[in-house]
């Protein structure tokens, strides 16, 4: 067995390196630091409805206040806590044979929110070239996801998250507002960040209601 040294405990218990009953105070405030120190400079408003295409709406209206900032580092807290207890038998459920199981679920968030993430990034560099889409069952069916440890996954969404929050942090006012062309759609950088954020509460609430309740 390979020894890990100087692991904070709560990255520790969520990989399965120390055991929740040694700390038990440590399994409710697992990654409770916060992704990034500095505070915002400024707020970013909501996106307008001509601001993205009328689909990701729904992922949108998940996201409550105009605080898209603190709402990314809340929800990867809450994310954290809602994985720490779980096991690789956890990871591998799939509560129907064709659907994805817990761990695809979670590596399809990490890959949408890059790809989301390096849009908004094109987007706040004035870059105007359109962006392709992706196919996100391919990106699934191609990735490491049902044969990599739950632990493996979850730390990618960490660094993922880490990232996607830096990246936003120094954006300024006029790198929130603009605009460019994903998918064939207009898109702006700031609904690309509500999107984010929204894409993984949608998911987030999947793997409550059907994979992780009563487990």
């Amino acid at each position: 067995m390979t020894v890990l040294k100087n692991i904070p405990q709560g990255i520790g218990v969520c990989f399965g390196l120390i055991s929740p009953k040694a700390v038990p105070a440590v399994k409710e405030n697992c990654m409770l630091e916060p992704a990034v120190a500095a505070p915002p400079t400024l707020t970013v408003a909501r996106p307008q409805a001509d601001e993205y295409a009328p689909y990701y709406g729904r992922y949108i209206a998940l996201v409550q206040g105009d605080d898209i900032l603190g709402a990314l580092d809340e929800q990867r807290r809450e994310t954290m806590k809602l994985l720490c207890s779980r096991d690789e038998e956890d990871g591998d459920f799939r509560y129907a044979p064709e659907k994805w199981s817990a761990k695809e679920v979670l590596g399809h968030v990490c890959d949408t929110e890059r790809v989301f993430a390096y849009r908004a990034l094109r987007i706040a560099r004035a870059d105007a070239t359109p962006m392709q889409g992706f196919e996100q069952d391919d990106y699934v069916r191609n990735g490491p996801f049902a044969r990599a440890p739950l632990a493996e996954i979850i730390e990618d969404y960490i660094a993922v998250r880490r990232a996607t929050i830096t990246l936003l942090r120094n954006l300024d006012e006029a790198a929130w507002l603009r605009r460019g062309v994903a998918n064939k759609n207009a898109i702006s950088v700031r609904a690309l960040a509500y999107i984010i954020a929204g894409h993984e509460l949608h998911h987030r609430a999947i793997l409550m209601e059907k994979y992780f309740a009563g487990r």
